[in-house]
């Protein structure tokens, strides 16, 4: 893996070993990040199921002001913060080691991202409704007025279109994978 565009460009990252974790393809997270060039630029950037955290990393890498890291696996963590280590990233980021579920719903009121980023094993296909309800819920406080909350999941994986306040806006695919794109305060 390495890191596609912008001040760390053409960098590697490690992975996690193993099956547990399944990174976001250098092809994939160019599509992404295309899509995300307009809002990255001083965004609040929270990835979800970060894993080795190359997500996060490519947008720091493109301008991101701030990129918060959530992943519980210990292994995954390992390679996160050595990820963030080898390219000598001290600062504008967070990491937090404990389940999406469980922080998001300690975050304080107010704490608003431009960008959320989840990417849940693909085999813990209850995550997505759960975590896409609590990002939509109504008055969570989790997102900025206009967010993007985009989801990546098996292409014949079927997300809803709505999630409270967050209505899907955009559907990409490629190869085997799939982008769901949600806008917040879309009623």
């Amino acid at each position: 893996m390495r890191i596609i565009a912008g001040s760390y460009r053409s960098r590697t990252l490690e992975a996690p070993a193993g099956l547990a974790t399944r990174p976001t393809s250098d092809r994939l997270r160019e599509t992404l990040f295309n899509v995300l060039a307009p809002r990255i630029e001083g965004a609040a950037f929270l990835d979800l199921y970060a894993g080795s955290g190359a997500v996060g990393i490519e947008a720091l890498s493109r301008g991101a002001a701030s990129v918060e890291f959530i992943e519980r696996s210990p292994a995954a963590l390992a390679v996160l913060r050595a990820n963030l280590a080898r390219l000598e990233i001290t600062a504008g980021f967070r990491i937090h080691a404990a389940s999406v579920g469980t922080v998001l719903r300690k975050m304080k009121p107010g704490t608003a991202f431009d960008v959320v980023f989840l990417d849940p094993p693909y085999d813990a296909a209850e995550e997505y409704a759960a975590t896409l309800g609590l990002l939509g819920r109504n008055g969570s406080g989790l997102l900025a007025a206009g967010a993007l909350v985009i989801a990546e999941h098996r292409k014949k994986e079927r997300l809803e279109d709505r999630y409270g306040e967050i209505l899907r806006t955009r559907l990409l695919k490629q190869g085997d994978a799939a982008l769901s794109f949600y806008k917040a305060g879309e009623v």
